[in-house]
């Protein structure tokens, strides 16, 4: 299980290669809702997601050949990892399935990662990608089940707390766990960390309820990024112990909170990066009057023609 240590130490290692993003702190009672409303904008991060946080620290935490990098990705790890290694001056090779949206392929492009399309889930993309790299080389980068990406990823938690004294509770969208399974082992119940997940995609909580991992088929609005059919395996010893709720929030709902950020905030998220927040909008999430809510916007890669006027 990660140590608070090691999340300091992976801060220190990428300050110069990450934003620190800001923290916007809503009106009292915004959306009707009873709570004090704090959204962290990792949305603003580089490459639109919290995920350059966990690339950065395992490439700078690793010996790096010729051969570069290598990733599966529904497209926001990928597009870290490709920028990450840019940045670093390393090659990038990235494994997407057929569902990630084109928007995600084309910025993958655009950090010069080499891409291939393959397989119609993140599972099978991984699976190809662990192949190729058992043939060239390359260092493999794993969204979510590597402690130097999970202690990069919980380098969030560690910077909303500086930001925002005295939060009682931090709801996080969940895939695979990367980003909760770091926050969750910064706070250490010192703030209830809820876990938000799309009905179609109830990786941890059903792994949860059955008290061991286990594989789950996932769809979707949000399955690009929220549709790992398996948590991490180092992560879920974290939830059980630092979890203390997992809930779930339909499609529509996820649209829905989509539209509320963009109509009433201008804030664009893609549907996992709205995912924790249509938890508290919907009510699924209930919160206790005059609560400190943290809220993580985690991604902002989407499809911008699906947005309203």
């Amino acid at each position: 299980m990660i140590s608070r240590i090691e999340i300091q130490d992976a801060g220190r290692r990428i300050a110069t290669h990450v934003r620190r993003t800001p923290v916007l702190a809503l009106e009292e009672k915004a959306f009707g809702i009873d709570a004090r409303i704090f959204f962290k904008l990792e949305c603003l991060q580089h490459t639109g997601s919290f995920k350059p946080r966990g690339a950065f620290n395992c490439i700078l935490s690793s010996t790096i050949g010729d051969a570069g990098v290598i990733a599966a990705s529904g497209g926001n790890h990928g597009a870290a990892v490709a920028y990450a290694a840019h940045k670093l001056g390393h090659r990038a090779e990235i494994f997407v399935p057929v569902i990630t949206p084109k928007n995600k392929v084309d910025r993958l492009k655009q950090y010069g990662a080499a891409i291939t399309i393959t397989g119609n889930s993140y599972s099978e993309a991984l699976e190809a990608s662990r192949e190729r790299a058992e043939q060239t080389g390359a260092v493999a980068i794993h969204a979510y089940d590597d402690e130097r990406v999970l202690a990069g990823q919980g380098t969030l938690g560690m910077e909303l707390e500086e930001q925002v004294r005295g939060l009682d509770s931090v709801l996080i969208a969940v895939g695979g766990g990367g980003l909760i399974g770091g926050v969750a082992a910064w706070y250490q119940n010192r703030v209830r960390v809820v876990a938000v997940e799309p009905e179609r995609a109830p990786t941890l909580h059903k792994s949860l309820a059955a008290g061991q991992v286990v594989d789950v088929e996932t769809g979707g609005v949000a399955a690009d990024s929220l549709g790992a059919r398996r948590v991490g395996e180092l992560m879920f010893p974290i939830a059980q112990k630092f979890v203390t709720q997992s809930l779930l929030v339909s499609d529509e709902e996820i649209i829905e909170a989509q539209h509320a950020l963009w109509q009433h905030l201008r804030l664009i998220a893609e549907p996992g990066g709205a995912t924790a927040f249509a938890a508290l909008l919907s009510g699924v999430y209930k919160s206790r009057p005059g609560e400190r809510v943290g809220v993580v916007l985690c991604g902002s890669n989407a499809d911008l023609s699906s947005f309203p006027a």
